[in-house]
């Protein structure tokens, strides 16, 4: 007597390889919905993205909507005090002693104030950047050449150097810029070199290479990548820097000139009545410490965002986060 069993085959499933879906995941982890889940999770950051937004927005949009406010001039209003709309909805903020709209010139000195900041870190940061892979890359006499160059712009207070080039050369918003970008380059450059250095030396870069793949291609394709996020990083906070010194050349008054306005100009301006009408600085420099520390909480964010290590605690919202936290557990 036999007995026969049959065996009926299984098909396997992605469930089981678990390959398919890998390409569908790793979109889903690059997309931009990904991201804004992550910084909708975390509250702190996400209102400094929103007010880093309505930052740019003024200073590309307020300049046409508040027209010659800032500049009209009615002495019969001077130095009126803020939060009064007996002469209307554009001197909510106080008037300065020309009897000028605070609120428009704070809106006209905000797109002054990013139109230096914002250029000297894309420039600071593309040059030291490229630089600073190419450094890295190749080793050498280039990385020895590229970190004496740095060595020697760090030696130099990039206040006092911004100063000495300032006076020399005639104060404008391209030689705040110019000089501004010459002395954050370094800090670009080193982060480069010491992370590009680092993966010269990885196994994906060195099958690039034995497959024939040039110098300019490996740091393009597989290097940037990699190095971006950290140079996005430091280019944020290194925001804050470039603004708080063109503030600080404005308020010694080799900054930004007359008729042009910025934050650090109207704190310069105000000083003077700072016991008659506190508004002409305080507002200013309202504007400039929000600004800061808004960029600086959104460069940490991104710090921790992309962070493959880190980044775990931003996939969930903050309140399931500390309970988790106090609890001792990881998701």
């Amino acid at each position: 007597m036999s007995t026969s069993i049959d065996l009926i085959p299984v098909k396997p499933t992605t469930a089981i390889v678990g390959e398919d879906d890998t390409p569908s995941r790793a979109r889903k982890q690059s997309g931009p919905s990904f991201w804004f889940r992550l910084l909708s999770n975390d509250r702190v950051a996400l209102t400094a993205a929103g007010v880093l937004g309505i930052v740019v927005l003024t200073a590309v949009f307020g300049p046409l909507l508040v027209g010659d406010l800032a500049t009209r001039i009615d002495l019969d209003n001077s130095n009126q005090p803020p939060f009064t709309l007996a002469h209307g909805w554009a001197n909510v903020l106080g008037t300065d002693p020309l009897g000028r709209s605070m609120l428009a010139r704070l809106i006209v000195a905000c797109q002054t104030t990013l139109s230096v900041a914002i250029p000297a870190v894309v420039i600071s940061a593309v040059i030291g950047s490229a630089v600073g892979m190419w450094a890295g890359y190749h080793r050498g006499w280039r990385e020895t050449l590229a970190m004496r160059v740095a060595d020697v712009i760090m030696s130099f207070p990039s206040l006092l150097l911004a100063v000495v080039v300032l006076y020399v050369f005639s104060p404008s918003a391209a030689n705040i810029v110019m000089v501004l970008a010459l002395t954050r380059i370094p800090v670009y450059l080193r982060t480069a070199r010491a992370e590009s250095a680092e993966l010269a030396s990885r196994v994906f870069v060195d099958a690039a290479r034995t497959f024939g793949a040039s110098a300019t291609s490996i740091i393009w394709r597989h290097v940037l990548p990699i190095v971006l996020p950290t140079m996005l990083t430091v280019a944020t906070l290194d925001f804050c820097y470039v603004m708080l010194a063109e503030s600080s050349l404005s308020f010694l008054g080799i900054g930004i000139q007359p008729p042009d306005v910025s934050w650090g100009l109207m704190v310069a301006q105000g000083r003077t009545y700072l016991h008659t009408a506190w508004w002409l600085s305080f507002f200013p420099g309202l504007a400039i410490v929000i600004t800061t520390v808004s960029a600086t909480i959104l460069a940490a964010w991104a710090r921790i965002a992309t962070d493959p290590g880190q980044r775990w605690r931003l996939t969930v919202p903050q309140k399931r986060l500390s309970t988790f936290t106090k609890s001792g557990k990881r998701l």
